[in-house]
Order: C-alpha cells, then sequence, then structure tokens
C-alpha cells in the first residue's frame, strides 16, 4: 500500500514528544497539590462522556500546545473536550481541506482511575493524512502514548511508531524518571508464551449494565481452553485496567496475553447505548500493530472507526499470532451463541 506521507514525520514526532511530556507534567502537579475528591468531581457532559474537573487540566494544556504545533502542520484536531463535535480545524481560514493532517488526541486516557490515583493514565495522539472525513483509525500512520503516572511513581513510560512508506514500521519507546529526568530505552516484547494458562487475560467488563453477560463469555472462553479449574487453583487471571491505552500497553510489554472489549455489541443487542470505547481510545493501537500485537475488530478485521468521538468500537488484541489462533475460535463462538454477531468472521489467515 502506498502511503500519503505526512510533511516531515520525525520533526513532528519530537514536538508530540515534547507536547506529551509538558501534558504529562502538568497533570501530574495538579494531582500532587489537589484533593483527589475535587480532581473527581463532575464538571458537565460533552461528546457522550462525563466530564471531570482532571479532564479539565489536560484539556486547556491541550488545546494551547496543538494551535501552535499547527502554524507548522495545519490540522483538523479530533479530541474530547473540544465540544458537542470534538473537533476544531486548526488551518488557514478555518477551512478543513486546508489541513495537511488530521490530529486525534486522548488527553488523558483512564481519567477515572488517575483521578483516584489507583492506575496511571495515558496521553493517546494517532496522525493520519488530511483524507477528508473519510479520514479513519486505519490512516493512522504515527502514534504516540505518554504514561501519567501516580504521584507517587517517579517512572514514566512513553512509546511511539511510524508506518514507513516502504512498509513496516519504525518505533522507539523510553522510560523516564521524572524527579531527575534521566531517560533509557524501554524493552517492549510481547509475550511469546502461546497458551493463556496462567497468564492474564480478559473482556472488558467496567460499568454496570453488560457485565453479566460479558462475564459469562469471558467464563466460557476458558473454559473450552482450559477446562474447569483444578480444586482450589485457579488456571487464568484478569486485570480490569479502566483505560484502552493501558491495555495496550499491558499486551505489548508481556503482561497481558489478551484483550476485548465488546460492549457495543452487548449494548446494541439491548436496544441501548452505553458508555463504550472511542476512536480516540484507541487512535494509539499501530504503535501495539507495530510491536506484533493483533488489534482487530469482532470480526477478525482491521480497524477502520471514522476519526471522530462518538462512534462506539468493539476490539479485541492477542499478544502473538498463537494466541490469536487459540483464543479467537472460541471467543467467536461463545459471541454468536449469545447472539452477538450478525454473521460468522471469515477465517483467520495465517
Amino acid at each position: 500500500m502506498t502511503l500519503k506521507p505526512i510533511p516531515e514525520p520525525e520533526a513532528l514526532l519530537t514536538e508530540l514528544r515534547a507536547i506529551h511530556a509538558r501534558i504529562r507534567d502538568t497533570v501530574v502537579a495538579a494531582c500532587e497539590r489537589t484533593a483527589v475528591d475535587l480532581m473527581a468531581a463532575p464538571v458537565g457532559e460533552e461528546a457522550g462522556d462525563t466530564i471531570f474537573a482532571i479532564d479539565r487540566v489536560s484539556e486547556a494544556a491541550l488545546l494551547a500546545e496543538f494551535e501552535a504545533l499547527a502554524e507548522r502542520w495545519p490540522m483538523v484536531l479530533v479530541a474530547e473536550g473540544l465540544g458537542e463535535t470534538g473537533r476544531v480545524v486548526l488551518a488557514p481560514g478555518g477551512d478543513p481541506a486546508a489541513a495537511v493532517v488530521r490530529v486525534i488526541v486522548d488527553p488523558i486516557d483512564g481519567t477515572r482511575g488517575l483521578m483516584y490515583q489507583k492506575r496511571p493514565g495515558w496521553i493517546l495522539t494517532g496522525v493520519a493524512p488530511n483524507l477528508g472525513e473519510a479520514t479513519t483509525l486505519a490512516d493512522i500512520t504515527l502514534a504516540l502514548q505518554t504514561e501519567i503516572p501516580l504521584i507517587k511513581q517517579h517512572l514514566s513510560d512513553s512509546l511511539w511508531a511510524r508506518a514507513l512508506p516502504e512498509g513496516g514500521y519504525a518505533t522507539g519507546s523510553e522510560r523516564i524518571n521524572r524527579l531527575d529526568g534521566a531517560s533509557h530505552p524501554l524493552p517492549v516484547h510481547p509475550t511469546g508464551v502461546e497458551t493463556i494458562a496462567q497468564g492474564f487475560g480478559n473482556i472488558s467488563r467496567f460499568f454496570p449494565g453488560t457485565r453479566g453477560v460479558l462475564a459469562t463469555i469471558d467464563d466460557e472462553v476458558v473454559a473450552e481452553l482450559l477446562g474447569p479449574p483444578p480444586p482450589n487453583r485457579v488456571h487464568a487471571f484478569e486485570d480490569q485496567y479502566i483505560c484502552t491505552g493501558g491495555q495496550l500497553y499491558e499486551l505489548m510489554v508481556g503482561h497481558d496475553r489478551w484483550a476485548a472489549d465488546l460492549r457495543p455489541l452487548v449494548w446494541a443487542r439491548l436496544g441501548t447505548r452505553g458508555l463504550c470505547c472511542h476512536p480516540y481510545d484507541l487512535c494509539s493501537e499501530l504503535i501495539a500493530r507495530a510491536h506484533g500485537v493483533a488489534v482487530t475488530d469482532p470480526y477478525g478485521r482491521p480497524l477502520s472507526a471514522p476519526l471522530d468521538v462518538d462512534a462506539d468500537i468493539a476490539w479485541i488484541g492477542y499478544a502473538n499470532p498463537a494466541l490469536r489462533r487459540s483464543v479467537e475460535p472460541a471467543l467467536t463462538g461463545a459471541l454468536l451463541r449469545h447472539d452477538l454477531l450478525d454473521a460468522p468472521p471469515a477465517p483467520t489467515l495465517g
């Protein structure tokens, strides 16, 4: 495939890494000086999600940073906190056609865990050449994600990837000591283990309303692959990390073996909408793919949602091809039994 190039991608990546660092430091500083209950106070509703006080901290830094960046790379910026449309045109004359790139950002992915200081959050950014309103997640060719650490945590990880015009990817990663500024390369290796036994993996069921059926499907998958657990023992584990960027990170660094967020399928069968994963939550999934993680929709296809703040996305991640070959048929079978897929997926190739 011939990629439409992003102008000066390495220079853009350098600028984005600096922006991520400044947003991270701004949010951490706010958390250090503000009581948890104040950071967790709801302050509004935008683009189908609740906005908390901690979100306002990152949003203020976000717009100022990208307005400056747009002087060199005119853009359509898509993010939470940019009003009901979740979109601002930062291009000459306010004309979307004058933008050279479309940039989708989640300034804090994992807000709920971070504001209560339970789990780190992540800043996520994906950049695609401006292909107009038809631009999708599949068109992102540059992505970056940076950890927002807990205030008791002195290390922060950052990972990035760029799709190369000739094929393949350029990747990078680092671990920063935020106390002294020292930086070291971060090894990024998904697990090579080919079974889910004694490993972490799960179906996301963060909030009430869909947990029953999702837990049942999770149990059915594990039972099909591993059988009943031995008495007084377990043979698989789960970790409900309420953060899509965090889930992808866990797959990339070898902590998790598979992950699935299928909430949109259940809400659709219930005939309503609930809180789901959106395109900005998955705007950095290029990085996971670049490191060998398979990220698909429930039908085994690449993700291709529009770059907006509204689309509901179901996704599945497998840490390596062998795990995909093992888990995917069991998961597909469970989804079909529960009438959550419209038709059987096409067979997985490879």
